[in-house]
């Protein structure tokens, strides 16, 4: 049985994962892929961690790796035993 119950924002609940913001996500990276700005958004990247922004870029992306509870082994090709 599916838990769909209305919450106070009018977002559903989809229980674990949320496939409607999946859905989202992949059509918004291929829009993206399509819209021919992935290569000047890539030079304009690279210009930031060149420039003058590269030490507040780096402490950010920090901050961010901090909350996080590291790769999935699964993505590298490792095994989910003796995962934590």
């Amino acid at each position: 049985m599916e838990n769909k119950q209305q919450q106070p924002s009018g977002q559903r609940n989809e229980g674990e994962g949320n496939k409607t913001a999946a859905r989202e996500y992949n059509r918004e990276t291929t829009a993206f892929t399509k819209s021919g700005q992935v290569e000047s958004k890539a030079r304009e990247a690279k210009q930031a961690m060149d420039g003058s922004e590269a030490d507040k870029l780096r402490k950010a992306e920090r901050e961010g790796k901090s909350h996080s509870h590291g790769e999935d082994r699964l993505l590298k090709g490792g095994s989910h035993k003796g995962a934590k």
